[in-house]
């Protein structure tokens, strides 16, 4: 049976909603926001997919920390979304997610981190 990766599930399905999200508000004419949080928001799966392969724990700790990165880009543009008047968009369900990423994503990163010390 094959442990169950919250984070690889969560920034997939995660994924998935920015994917969503992106059609709507190119519905709405809004282009270059959307493009920028499709690029970041899809980013996040994508290097937690690179450290399952990480060829070594620093390798591993540099990807999650860049998946990292990428998280806190995509609260950026959500939170730029939902502050602007460029359209009505409840960000509040996209916010608690990417929050929840941010927060499980600092600890990998924190605790591998401190392994490595070891």
């Amino acid at each position: 049976m094959t442990k169950r990766n919250v984070i690889r599930e969560k920034s997939f399905n995660f994924a998935l909603e920015i994917i969503s999200l992106n059609q709507k508000l190119v519905k709405q004419n809004e282009f270059v926001i959307s493009r920028q949080l499709l690029k970041s928001g899809t980013s996040i799966g994508a290097n937690i997919e690179e450290a399952g392969a990480a060829q070594s724990r620093r390798d591993f700790i540099s990807k999650m920390a860049i998946a990292s990165k990428e998280a806190r880009e995509t609260k950026y543009w959500l939170r730029l979304l939902k502050h602007s008047d460029l359209l009505k968009f409840n960000a509040s369900g996209y916010l608690k997610e990417i929050d929840e990423i941010v927060k499980i994503l600092t600890a990998i990163v924190k605790t591998s981190q401190q392994a490595d010390k070891r």
